[in-house]
């Protein structure tokens, strides 16, 4: 969920720093002159014993294996030993780790040292376009989201991996690497069927919920007696919006328990460019629109996006796309009423950050769209949501769908931040990065960074012993992980050839329909057309050659409506009828 660029204004505030920023790290990273260190093998060695027994454990690997792969590790590193690389990832709990653990780790094991930057997101992304429309180096690698992938696989900007792994970076790739391992290769992976970026952490958007109160017999009861159907993990949106109801206004007949006022939704709809992600990050595929296909959708993708052969053709219904479709409609209709119905009356005004805390305060019962990487702060003891002995109150089970939702379409997002690698870096600073990007992504090092952050990369990490043994900690990430679901939880694809340009239109056109300024059809109608406008402009430019926006003429609407596929006409019924599973059940089935 990479943040869109600032604003205009913003960006001319800051257009004279970071002139000087690239001019000074161009300085500093052009030339390192003559290199000095006080690094020994015998001190290499006795750093990864001492690294590996005290702090990479539990690993998936055995301590000889692990030995020997920080042995490769301190070999490859001998021509760059004395270095200082600058690399930067925003400020999450698993970049925290690396920054302050693994960074030192490196160091001391290899000799190379390192500036691990963590700012914001939106700053990484600026600092990334700063470097490539500057052709200076800021940084030597950078930790930025796969999202961009259609930006990158278009560009000539980006270093693809499977062309350095096989060429300049030979030397530097190690052997125990294991890309099959990675459980976001095929979202870092182009058009052209080549790697781009290395996955260093990623997590989903899920379900989460209330389980000790959906499995309390006396609330259940009153559920079942307003409803006619049993309470549990809503199927679809239909009993979503039952379950939004009775816990806001019907349990315990005003919508309270043990006295507090409770609420069955929780989101976000301040006009702020975290309200983009909201959209962005799959919110339109979980309501049907685009067409099935993993990972984003085939020939519609999960922005309403037509490709045909890799050239983006549309976003509006005119031109073949689905972004201002009946479904992508009903999808900001839903958010916008269940925001003012069903969620606290702050809700409204605040940002992604500011609302992420909020279930842990113990008065919310469910959320819809839930990032996975609030799980650590969720677990911690004391909270409302934790039970005494550590295990929490709530769970996480997939996303519920809108009626639009047809099977084998994408039901969710996963946000994977991932190592990126640019030409303009010069050729020692990037091999010294990319052994960087290795160690802190190494199977000796990714358990333990996993247990920290819980951003998980490795399927061996996952079915490790450690996690079998600890999954109730974690109300059901491990199971989901697990299971086959995962894998319809993507991120932004390949559709998308400008990421930057085209993220910033959501927050500004969905924020005009929490006001009221425009309805549900205005606002995607305005979105559908600037996009379309900025691929025109793309496809003047012949932005990413073969792959490069190729508009389809502007047909009326009903023509593509009476095609097969996405887009599709307007449902009489677009409730349906709810659905919901028992959590354990489900859980049973995933095992």
């Amino acid at each position: 969920m990479p943040l869109p660029l600032r604003t205009r204004v913003t960006r001319t505030r800051t257009a004279a720093a970071a002139v000087a920023l690239v001019l000074f790290a161009a300085a500093c990273s052009q030339g390192d002159g003559p290199r000095k260190s006080d690094w020994t093998e015998a001190g290499g060695k006795a750093a990864a014993q001492r690294w590996v027994t005290q702090e990479f454990t539990p690993s998936t690997l055995s301590k000889d294996q692990q030995l020997a792969e920080m042995d490769w590790f301190m070999k490859a590193a001998a021509p760059y030993r004395g270095m200082e690389i600058n690399v930067v990832s925003e400020t999450i709990t698993t970049h925290e780790y690396e920054s302050r653990q693994l960074a030192k780790a490196f160091a001391e094991i290899t000799g190379i040292k390192v500036k691990h930057d963590l700012i914001q997101e939106g700053d990484v992304i600026e600092k990334l376009q700063t470097q490539i429309q500057g052709n200076q180096n800021i940084y030597d690698a950078y930790v930025n989201d796969s999202d961009l992938i259609g930006t990158h696989s278009r560009g000539t900007y980006v270093f693809p991996l499977s062309d350095y792994m096989a060429g300049e970076g030979k030397d530097v790739t190690s052997p125990t690497l294991d890309l099959d391992d990675f459980i976001g290769i095929s979202f870092t992976t182009g058009p052209d069927k080549k790697l781009y970026q290395l996955p260093d952490q990623q997590f989903a958007n899920l379900y989460w919920f209330r389980y000790d109160w959906f499995t309390d017999p006396k609330i259940k009861k009153q559920f079942k007696d307003a409803y006619g159907y049993d309470l549990g993990v809503p199927v679809n949106w239909a009993a979503y919006e039952d379950i939004a109801d009775f816990f806001t206004n019907k349990v315990n007949g005003d919508g309270t328990i043990d006295g507090k006022k409770v609420y069955g939704h929780m989101d976000y709809g301040r006009k702020d460019p975290s309200l983009g992600w909201r959209f962005t990050d799959a919110w339109l595929s979980m309501a049907g629109n685009g067409d099935p296909g993993i990972p984003n959708g085939l020939p519609v993708d999960d922005w309403g996006i037509r490709v045909e052969n890799c050239r983006p053709v549309g976003s509006s219904v005119t031109r073949g796309g689905d972004t201002n479709g009946p479904a992508s409609v009903y999808a900001l209709a839903k958010y916008v009423e269940w925001l003012k119905k069903y969620a606290p009356k702050e809700a409204a005004g605040r940002n992604f950050s500011e609302a992420g805390p909020v279930p842990a305060q113990g008065n919310i019962a469910q959320q819809i769209f839930w990032y996975t990487t609030f799980t650590a702060d969720m677990t911690k003891p004391g909270l409302p949501v934790v039970n005494a002995d550590g295990t929490p109150k709530w769970r996480i089970a997939p996303s519920p769908h809108g009626v639009y939702w047809k099977e084998g379409n994408k039901l969710g997002y996963q946000d994977a931040g991932s190592w990126t690698l640019l030409r303009n870096t010069p050729k020692e600073r990037r091999a010294a990065a990319w052994l960087y990007a290795q160690f802190v992504t190494s199977k000796s090092v990714s358990l333990k960074k996993s247990i920290a952050g819980l951003t998980f990369i490795r399927d061996s990490d996952i079915r490790s012993d450690y996690f079998k043994q600890n999954s109730a900690k974690y109300g059901g990430l491990i199971e989901f992980y697990r299971s086959p679901a995962r894998k319809q939880w993507t991120p932004t694809g390949t559709n998308v050839p400008d990421y930057p340009k085209l993220a910033q239109l959501w927050w500004q056109n969905v924020a005009t329909a929490v006001t009221g300024e425009t309805t549900p059809q205005q606002s995607m109608d305005n979105l559908a057309k600037q996009q379309d406008e900025i691929l025109s402009r793309l496809e003047r430019r012949g932005y990413g050659g073969n792959c490069a926006p190729k508009l389809n003429p502007e047909q009326p609407a009903q023509y593509w409506l009476d095609q097969p596929g996405a887009p599709v006409p307007k449902l009489a019924d677009e409730r349906g009828k709810p659905e919901t599973v028992d959590y354990d059940k489900l859980i049973s089935q995933w095992n």
